[in-house]
Order: C-alpha cells, then sequence, then structure tokens
C-alpha cells in the first residue's frame, strides 16, 4: 500500500471517528424538561438523526424526561448527565409488543425502556439514572396474582404485561459504567447473546416496601460470553445477579439458546435481593464464572443453583472467593418446579454440576445451607475452604458424595454435614 492510500484511509477513519463522537444534546432538538409530558417520539428522532449522520452519542441534560421505548441504532450511545433522569412511562402501550427473548423463550413481548439491538460498541454513561417508574406495573402484578389465587391457579411473569428497564441483543463490546438503574417495571438489566461485556460502578435498585418490586433481576446474562461485572451495589426484588440460557427438555437443541461463559463479578456489593449469584431458572450451561472481593448485606443465598426437573443442565468451573458481610445461606442448590413442563417429552432431564470452588468465606449468616437436588442430578469436585461463618442454623444438609470440607468453621467449630441419601433417610458428620 502506497503513502497516499495510507493518507486517505487515514482521513477517513478520523472523520468516522469524528461523527461516531458527536453529542447529541436532546433538549437541543426539541425536547423539553418535563416529568409529565410524553417524548418518546421526539427523543428517537434525535437518535435517529445521529445514526443518519453516521453516529454519535444521545446526551440527556439535567431533568426528568418521560419516555416509551427508545431503540439505539448502530453507532449510537446514550449519556444521562448529573441530575438527568430518564423516566419509563407507567402505560404499557408505549413499548412495542415486538420479537424479543423472555424467560429462556424466544417470542414477543413487550420492547425495554432502553433496547439496543445489533449495535456494536453500545455504551451507557452516567452519571445519571434511568428510572422504571415501575410502581404501577408492580401493583398491576400483585393484584393480578392475587385474583387468580382466589380461584387456585398461578400467574406467570409473562402474563402480566410490564417492561425491562435495559435489553441488550446481539451486541458486542458493550459497557455500561457509572450510571444508576432504578424501579424496573420488570427484569433490570437483561444481556442477550452478547459477547464482551463490562458493567462496572453502577448502582441497580428497586424495593421492596411498601410495594415489592417483583422479578426486577438486578443483571441477567443470557447466552452470553466474557462478561465483567465490578465495583457495582445491587439490591433488587429478585435474583442480584442471574445466569440464565434456555429451558426446556429439548432447550439445549435450540439455536436461540446457549451457553453463558467467562463471567466475572468483583469487587461489588449485594444487598437485599432473593440471591446473590443464580444459576437459572432458565439456564441449561455455564461454564468459568467466578465471583471474588464481594460484600453481601443481606438475607439471601450467596450462591443458588435453580435445579430444573425438565431441563438438561451442566454448571462447571465455578469459583466464589474472598466473600465478607452478611448473607442467607452460602449455599442454595435445590430443586425448581417453578412452571415446571415436559411439553410432552419422555425424557428424563438431570442437571449436573462440576468443579465449584467456594473459599475465603467470612459471613453472618441465617443458615449454612443446603445441596439436595433433584433424585438424578449430579455433584462432582464441589469443595468448600477456608471458611468462617457465624450462625443460628449451623448444618450443611448434603446428598452428594462428592463434597469436600477444608477448614470450615461453624460458630468456632467445625461444619456438621447432615448427609441426605437417595433414599431419603440421613446420618449426621
Amino acid at each position: 500500500m502506497n503513502f497516499k492510500k495510507i493518507i486517505i484511509l487515514a482521513i477517513f477513519a478520523f472523520l468516522a471517528n469524528r461523527l461516531a463522537a458527536q453529542e447529541y444534546v436532546i433538549t437541543k432538538f426539541g425536547v423539553k424538561n418535563d416529568s409529565t409530558l410524553l417524548q418518546t417520539k421526539a427523543i428517537q428522532q434525535v437518535i435517529d438523526k445521529a445514526f443518519a449522520k453516521g453516529g454519535g452519542t444521545i446526551v440527556i441534560p439535567k431533568g426528568t424526561y418521560l419516555s416509551g421505548a427508545l431503540f439505539f441504532k448502530k453507532k449510537t450511545k446514550l449519556r444521562l448527565l448529573e441530575g438527568a433522569v430518564l423516566k419509563g412511562s407507567d402505560e404499557i402501550k408505549n413499548y412495542p409488543f415486538i420479537p424479543s427473548r423472555m424467560e429462556g423463550q424466544s417470542l414477543k413481548y413487550f420492547a425495554a425502556l432502553v433496547n439496543a439491538y445489533q449495535v456494536d460498541g453500545f455504551t451507557i454513561s452516567g452519571p445519571g439514572e434511568i428510572n422504571g417508574n415501575g410502581l404501577k406495573f408492580w401493583k398491576q402484578f400483585w393484584a393480578g396474582r392475587d385474583s387468580v389465587a382466589k380461584i387456585k391457579k398461578t400467574l406467570t411473569n409473562l402474563e402480566v404485561s410490564r417492561p425491562r428497564l435495559v435489553f441488550i441483543w446481539g451486541s458486542n463490546n458493550v459497557k455500561i459504567q457509572n450510571v444508576k438503574f432504578r424501579n424496573a417495571g420488570f427484569w433490570t438489566t437483561h444481556l442477550y447473546q452478547c459477547n464482551n461485556v463490562l458493567i462496572e460502578n453502577t448502582d441497580i435498585r428497586s424495593p421492596f416496601k411498601p410495594v415489592k418490586a417483583p422479578s426486577t433481576d438486578g443483571i441477567d446474562i443470557d447466552v452470553c460470553k466474557k462478561v465483567t461485572i465490578r465495583n457495582c451495589y445491587i439490591s433488587v426484588n429478585d435474583d442480584a445477579i442471574c445466569i440464565k440460557g434456555g429451558k426446556g427438555p429439548t432447550a439445549h437443541q435450540l439455536p436461540e439458546n446457549g451457553m453463558v461463559e467467562d463471567v466475572l463479578i468483583e469487587n461489588c456489593t449485594i444487598g437485599n435481593s432473593h440471591s446473590t449469584l443464580t444459576f437459572g431458572s432458565e439456564s441449561i450451561h455455564a461454564k468459568n464464572i467466578i465471583m471474588r472481593n464481594c460484600v453481601v448485606d443481606n438475607t439471601c443465598p450467596i450462591l443458588k443453583f435453580k435445579m430444573r426437573g425438565d431441563t438438561f443442565q451442566l454448571f462447571e468451573n465455578i469459583t466464589i472467593e474472598n466473600i465478607t458481610g452478611k448473607s442467607g445461606a452460602l449455599i442454595d442448590l435445590n430443586p425448581w418446579t417453578q412452571f415446571f413442563d415436559l411439553k410432552g417429552s419422555t425424557v428424563k432431564p438431570f442437571g449436573t454440576i462440576k468443579n465449584v470452588m467456594m473459599k475465603n468465606i467470612k459471613v453472618e449468616s441465617v443458615k449454612f445451607g443446603e445441596m439436595n437436588g433433584n433424585l438424578p442430578d449430579k455433584v462432582n469436585g464441589f469443595v468448600f475452604k477456608d471458611i468462617e461463618v457465624t450462625t443460628k442454623n449451623p448444618v450443611l444438609t448434603n446428598k452428594y458424595d462428592d463434597v469436600k470440607f477444608e477448614n470450615v468453621m461453624v460458630n468456632g467449630a467445625p461444619l456438621v454435614v447432615k448427609k441426605v441419601n437417595t433414599a431419603g433417610s440421613d446420618t449426621s458428620q
């Protein structure tokens, strides 16, 4: 390549970078600082304008801006300045019903407040806030559940119309940094088929009172690879961080499902939630997952496995280390029967857990925990090492042989393990 061609290519690259770096402050394009005025169309026009001109950053300035679903395009990004609030509409009609991904299934569902589909390099940065304004949706959920309970039926999440806060699908090199996520109507952050994701210095919250914010998972990792979550605070009314990927007797054979691989969670604090790190309830394969140097300040399990009897599951190479604070159980490994459905299949799915290490943990806990999956489930190479626990419920109930304990102290004495065999009887060790 001659010198002239190199110069021309460099100029094109420079111009492309400048276009992508352009900022589009929404108030300069007619969007008003008004928390009561729905401005979905006006904000979307800013996104579309940036896309048409080669990309850029959509900037939300100080103020509160009410919107329905927004769809980010290639080479567009989102930044919320100090004091900025992107507030979600509490009317489901403002979230289109479109092809999506929910609860381990590819189906039509309502769009999120912030959507990015095949937007490589997509970023959301703060220090401002994205607020789902979910109170109305939460009340509708509980009212619906109460009404069907009277006729002895259950209501699934998908039967109550409500939007997620952020949904990023099929996008690589994603960054979510220095931002606040609040009050999601449904899941807070859903990543599907994404690779090379960084979530850092992000504060994610939804309330337990006065109205519980149901199923507002902090971060759902669904068929993704190379995800790093660091220096985050998460407190939500469901799982703080959840590994997903599919469910059902043929889930492992469907191309839209798959593995979650190479996840690092570090230097995070997990407040009140249903679980700190959960595998399930729709997860078929997870590999190389590390959670380290984290503080727990809650009463929920540190590590939870939801073992579905209707789904083939494989969880391997998991390390939980250097955890301090207050927690519920250290380990919660139990059957998960919610919405069990073999879909007419005669197969007999089972789960496999192998090569798990929980070490260097010092917590005050509600209990030590249980390891009692479905009858055909297999557990191999599960190790507890250098653990110090203070609890009123010091016994671990365990049905698996290949579980090892090295320097595991509970209330100043060696851990007591109640071994449950496959016939249901138990002996204490």
